[in-house]
């Protein structure tokens, strides 16, 4: 039944062999720059490399600040404490996620939330969203947010750029201001993606991204935090335990957290980030291709929202029903060609299950039939 599609595949990458969902490509400095990070000796969380990385970074995306970390979570948690982010507080996200965005509200001891996602971003629905505000939760004098049953301040909204496809972002921007509500992108998949010409993680007051080696760059394990000058300032200083500069005394002036990037891992960042443009040109590429192939066939391929570049990160068809999601991933997992569900609902899991959410209609039918395929680079679709 999906043999054309297990051979479609295996013809763009152009072997038998098995086929990873999302592997890294090494085509440029990456090995001279490891080499010089290892030769200067400055291995770890000091050196030129992370001062660059983090230079480029905020050149790329538009960001007055970019700070590194040692990977996408540890951004994310960081950048909810920097929201203002307490322990007992709400924060607003969807249940359509990886483990980590709610895991990072977790470490800051408040409870997520969870609202509906639109069928047509994958992401956070403004729309959900204000229904679910408008029926439990009442904007004080004082300008903050709380839950009408508890009293129970309702601090952030979290949304999750699903697969590189930006959320509507300009209402979402709206009704955190009309609410009081603090916007982080948690952006770990969205590098490169553009909302109307701007950088994903530049539209809240911070947003991160995410390095891991499979996502469109990588530093082997990686984050960073994007935010205004202020707030990088303190971004700098939380994850580097809270240390005041000396050239040698140690003091800490508040909890801090060891979160820095090392220069190794940084060296390697540099040199994928300056091949990022080809990798999206030829992931673009890629999904244009699946897009025509399954033109006409029963299997919807999901493209990026109107207004929108998405990097395209993974590639995801969405099927007719659930039995359909899983005979095609029998069938290509079957045969060598990687493919995935998408994550189990985060209320679906025992740690988040008791957690308050609205209704969550779009989520679970999307959770039933999102199927992602293999989305590597090929590099001779950027040429």
């Amino acid at each position: 039944m999906f043999d054309s599609l297990i051979q479609f595949v295996r013809a763009q990458y152009r072997t038998n062999d098995f086929i990873p969902l999302h592997a890294p490509v090494f085509l440029g400095h990456e090995r001279d720059y490891v080499v010089e990070t290892i030769e200067s000796t400055f291995v770890s969380s000091v050196g030129a490399f992370v001062d660059r990385f983090e230079r480029d970074m905020a050149a790329y995306t538009g960001s007055p600040r970019a700070i590194a970390t040692v990977n996408g979570t540890a951004a994310l948690h960081a950048a909810l404490l920097l929201a203002g982010v307490k322990p007992g507080e709400l924060v607003v996200t969807q249940s359509l996620t990886f483990v980590a965005t709610c895991n990072a509200i977790a470490y800051c001891g408040a409870e997520p939330v969870f609202v509906d996602v639109d069928r047509h971003t994958l992401g956070l629905s403004s729309k959900a969203l204000e229904i679910w505000l408008e029926e439990n939760a009442q904007a004080g004098s004082d300008g903050l947010c709380r839950l009408k049953a508890t009293g129970q301040v309702v601090r952030a909204c979290l949304p999750m750029h699903t697969f590189g496809h930006p959320v509507e972002l300009d209402d979402l921007v709206a009704l955190c201001g009309r609410w009081g509500l603090v916007l982080v992108e948690d952006a770990a998949e969205s590098l490169g993606s553009l909302y109307k010409g701007r950088h994903t993680g530049c539209f809240g007051r911070l947003g991160t991204l995410s390095f891991n080696g499979n996502k469109i760059i990588t530093t082997g394990g990686g984050g960073m935090i994007l935010a205004n000058e202020e707030l990088g300032v303190l971004a700098k200083h939380l994850t580097t335990t809270a240390k005041k500069p000396h050239p040698y005394e140690y003091f800490h002036d508040q909890l801090g957290y060891n979160y820095r990037l090392p220069n190794l891992n940084a060296a390697l960042g540099c040199a994928q980030l300056e091949q990022l443009e080809n990798f999206i040109e030829s992931k673009r590429a890629l999904a244009s291709r699946y897009a025509q192939a399954l033109e006409g066939s029963d299997l919807q391929f999901f493209t990026e929202p109107e207004g929108c570049r998405s990097n395209y990160w993974l590639n995801a068809v969405i099927c007719e029903s659930r039995e359909q999601r899983d005979a095609l991933l029998k069938a290509t997992n079957d045969s060598g060609v990687m493919t995935r569900p998408i994550w189990k609902l985060m209320n679906h899991l025992p740690l988040y299950a008791r957690c308050p959410h609205g209704d969550l209609t779009n989520a679970e039918w999307l959770a039933a039939r999102i199927v992602n395929l293999p989305s590597s680079v090929v590099p001779e679709l950027s040429e």
